[in-house]
């Protein structure tokens, strides 16, 4: 396994309130861990809720005794929502905020994903396949025939999320299971890639980079060409 991650302000939002978290070795009982959160909030609110949340889900993988992949990362995101809406309520400046979520996992030839709201897991193995499901009012559009995809791209509350970590006490999050084999190139990322560049040119990319780092540079490099109207973060994991 090969990994490499970068996280990049974008150009035109002054701080960045994306956080990556990346370990090829092991965490608690889980034999890696990766991690990607875009948060949202006023001020510094956004900044702290994506860090808070993330440190918070691998303090308690850490520490937890369950060995189920799907139990340990359940437990770790359902105490960081807790933990983080009790932040909000204790401190006014920070009222408001919260995150997406996206966690993946490799166990032998199984990955385990996990998500909440808008950043994306995507699989490219002959073709790129996205294996989350945005947590977003265009997509949920979109899951009732109310709108075609192209349509979704443009639309000006693609932003508007529906789920958030720190939002909700009792909050869902979607898990899938995907088998993994040598070759395949596993891309994490936020909204602030997928917005400005489109599937094909990311699967291009990613296909013609040399190693992880160039693959993850030029991700990158294409959003902020495409505008860089967001935070960017990026995560590859080449098996």
């Amino acid at each position: 396994m090969k990994t490499f991650s970068l996280t990049d302000v974008g150009r035109v939002r002054e701080s960045n309130q994306d956080y990556v978290y990346t370990s090829e070795s092991p965490v608690g009982n889980l034999p890696n861990l990766f991690i990607v959160a875009d948060g949202m909030g006023g001020h510094n609110a956004g900044d702290f809720a994506s860090k808070y949340t993330v440190e918070q889900i691998v303090s308690y993988i850490e520490k937890a005794p369950m060995t189920n992949p799907v139990d340990l990362i359940r437990g770790a995101v359902t105490k960081a929502n807790a933990s983080l809406m009790a932040q909000a309520k204790s401190d006014t400046s920070l009222s408001g905020m919260g995150t997406t979520v996206v966690i993946a996992t490799i166990v032998d030839d199984c990955m385990y994903v996990a998500n909440v709201g808008d950043s994306r897991l995507y699989l490219l193995r002959d073709e790129l396949t996205q294996i989350t499901r945005d947590h977003s009012l265009v997509q949920e559009m979109v899951r009732m025939g109310e709108m075609d995809a192209s349509e979704a791209k443009s639309h000006p509350d693609k932003n508007i999320i529906t789920r958030a970590v720190g939002a909700f006490e009792d909050l869902a999050i979607d898990f899938f299971e995907e088998h993994v084999e040598p070759g395949d190139v596993i891309l994490m990322c936020t909204d602030g890639l997928s917005n400005m560049v489109d599937d094909t040119d990311i699967r291009q990319m990613i296909q013609t980079g040399r190693d992880v780092v160039e693959k993850v540079q030029r991700l990158v490099e294409a959003a902020n060409r495409g505008g860089g109207k967001d935070n960017i973060t990026v995560a590859v994991i080449q098996i």
